[in-house]
């Protein structure tokens, strides 16, 4: 029944968007978009809920739930148009590991164009790291290794969380490939692997290869920093601030399968194979640096919240940027430390995320976001 209403709701989608998209005010040819495109142009268009097939109290109390969860600014968007967003949406702030999500992309660009192999060694590629130093057999991962968080290094690193650093497995006591660990090691290294392959900078390169391309309004390079790990490691981590809107144009540009408009930014083909699951985790899987609802194997963990196949960037405290492409739906979830001392664990992602799937063509919502949602 779900399948047949989405279909009928696409089918009323297509004759309403022409009402729901303002005037714009003399565009570019580059900013140019018809009242028909999934695009935004230099500003979001905005349309109410219910010419969506989305029941204005669903998305209420979807967005009430994030607020109370900590969530300082955050956008829904369907069929690239904002049913909702709160809080100051221009406003930039940490995406923490959510930024391994923009890396994938790059390294997928970089790749397309011949300048990184997936399969490469790190002996091949001359790595190594201070003392204590790489082993023969951890000099065996490659890069897709790398990608998928399971290469068998836990040497020491930098921007790890408590967290992260008591899950971490003892020294060799993985062969690389055969264990998935969240390993910012794996992250980092990947970082240098990709300035080594293509002479860019990080920051300078999602510039100009992703956030100018797709119109992100407020990103600039000097919104990133390195953070160097002394003596402990080599490889720094690249952390930067976005504002929602512009994560929002990414989690958009994924959605449409890395093209924008009529551009191709990011390969196709590794949008979808960055975005499978190779690995297990409690609530599904893991791709290359995207994290993903579909489990590699096996059922999802009894906790587990969403209801349609989803995958999403993720970060320290509560950053996400959700993707669900059976809605074309994306939601972005920002949370500033600065402003709040919440945050928005998965979970209560995962259970803002129902929520919104649970407005799609639905009169009311038959449950209080307090409480736990089907699975």
């Amino acid at each position: 029944m779900r399948s047949s209403r989405r279909t009928a709701a696409a089918i009323g989608l297509v004759l309403t968007l022409g009402a729901c998209a303002p005037v714009q005010q003399a565009p570019t040819a580059a900013q140019a978009y018809s009242a028909q495109s999934p695009f935004p142009g230099t500003e979001w268009s905005r349309a109410a809920p219910a010419t969506q097939g989305f029941s204005q109290e669903g998305i209420d109390r979807a967005v009430a739930y994030a607020r109370r969860q900590g969530s300082t600014s955050g956008m829904i968007v369907h069929n690239g148009l904002v049913l909702a967003e709160w809080g100051d949406v221009s406003r930039k702030s940490n995406l923490h590991s959510a930024r391994k999500s923009f890396m994938s992309a790059l390294i997928g660009i970089a790749v397309a164009r011949g300048q990184i192999h997936l399969d490469d060694t790190l002996a091949q590629l001359g790595i190594d790291d201070n003392e204590p130093s790489l082993s023969p057999t951890e000099k065996q991962a490659t890069v897709r290794m790398l990608l998928e968080a399971r290469s068998g290094v836990y040497h020491p690193t930098v921007y790890e969380t408590a967290a992260m650093e008591e899950a971490k497995p003892a020294r060799y006591s993985h062969s690389p490939g055969t264990f998935w660990y969240y390993n910012n090691w794996d992250f980092n290294t990947l970082g240098a692997i990709y300035g080594k392959a293509t002479g860019k900078d990080f920051f300078e390169a999602l510039k100009s290869e992703i956030a100018d391309p797709i119109g992100m309004q407020d990103y600039r390079p000097s919104d990133g920093h390195y953070v160097s790990g002394g003596l402990a490691t080599r490889y720094p981590a690249y952390p930067f601030n976005m504002s929602a809107r512009d994560l929002a144009r990414f989690a958009l540009l994924y959605l449409h399968n890395g093209r924008w408009r009529d551009q191709q930014i990011v390969p196709a083909q590794w949008v979808d194979e960055s975005t499978r699951s190779y690995s297990l985790t409690p609530t599904g899987g893991y791709g290359y640096m995207w994290w993903t609802s579909v489990p590699a194997s096996d059922s999802r963990g009894a906790k587990a919240a969403l209801l349609l196949p989803t995958y999403w960037a993720d970060g320290h405290l509560g950053q996400y940027a959700v993707v669900v492409p059976s809605l074309d739906l994306v939601v972005v979830s920002l949370v500033d430390s600065r402003l709040t001392s919440k945050h928005m664990g998965q979970l209560k992602m995962e259970e803002m995320v129902w929520l919104v799937e649970s407005a799609e063509n639905a009169t009311g919502i038959g449950s209080e976001p307090e409480e736990k949602p089907r699975s």
